[in-house]
């Protein structure tokens, strides 16, 4: 009798191990399943939280860009509503003044007539600078005129002042550049860059070069001046305003400067499609 209880659970044996092997392999199997939906949902979940971070990323960054936007579009009016009040009334007075002094010239006598001329010849060259500065106030002049051609006469009226001697440079084929926004973005910021150079470089040489490349356009302007150190100098409006409508126009831009070697901006513009928007 003991022996066939034994024999019975010899043949038992194989089966219980048997359950218990294929209960273990379905705990695994269990297991590997949650382990899976765990991951899955860990995925989705990242690239649900990384989408929303991008997403918010970019719309800031529209906000800000809009915010640019319309900052410029209101300096621009500004610059405009001043230079159409330069063109007509200051360049009325001037030019109502240089008639009367021809007038006066014609009927005064000899000994003063040289007086009056070379004071309507004052006058007169007042007139035209009021008249040059008014253009470069207007965007729409400036869109019209061209980037190259703006430029250009800035260092014209430099050298007619006399306030630096200034040199122009051009290096490729100006047509590449198309975009009359940007091209007005960028005639801004050398403005800039300019204005703070006579303002305080104490320079005596001034020089731009534009180099047009297959795929940018490189504008280098730099003077001789007194410099200042870059690291310790504060960022005041000028600078920000530079370095802001770089961006906007997604350029490079780069000031470079030391204690009695200079100033040099550079700014690394790729082309980009012409659009139809004017400011």
């Amino acid at each position: 009798m003991i022996n066939q209880l034994l024999v019975l659970l010899e043949l038992q044996k194989p089966v219980s191990t048997s359950a218990e092997r294929n209960l273990l392999i379905y705990m695994v199997g269990v297991l590997l399943v949650l382990c899976a939906l765990i991951i899955v949902f860990f995925v989705v979940f990242q690239k649900r939280k990384n989408k929303l971070i991008r997403d918010k990323i970019l719309q800031q960054q529209a906000f800000e860009e809009e915010l640019s936007n319309t900052q410029i579009e209101i300096q621009e009016e500004t610059l405009k509503n001043i230079g159409q009040e330069l063109h007509d009334n200051i360049g009325q007075l001037l030019s109502v003044a240089n008639m009367q002094l021809s007038i006066m010239a014609a009927s005064v006598d000899d000994a003063i007539k040289n007086q009056f001329i070379e004071t309507k010849d004052v006058v007169k060259d007042s007139l035209r600078e009021v008249r040059a500065l008014s253009k470069s106030l207007n965007s729409d002049v400036i869109a019209n005129r061209g980037f190259l051609e703006s430029i250009k006469n800035e260092v014209d009226r430099l050298n007619r002042l006399q306030l630096i001697k200034a040199e122009f440079k051009v290096e490729g084929d100006s047509t590449k550049l198309q975009n009359n926004k940007d091209s007005i973005i960028l005639f801004r910021i050398f403005q800039e860059f300019l204005s703070n150079t006579i303002k305080y470089a104490s320079a005596e040489n001034f020089m731009v070069t534009l180099q047009y490349l297959d795929d940018k356009l490189i504008i280098k302007s730099e003077d001789n001046g007194k410099g200042f150190d870059v690291k310790t100098i504060e960022s005041g409006a000028g600078l920000l305003n530079m370095d802001n409508r770089s961006k906007l126009v997604k350029a490079n831009f780069k000031l470079e400067s030391a204690p009695g070697k200079g100033t040099s901006m550079i700014i690394d513009y790729p082309y980009r499609v012409a659009e139809a928007l004017k400011l």
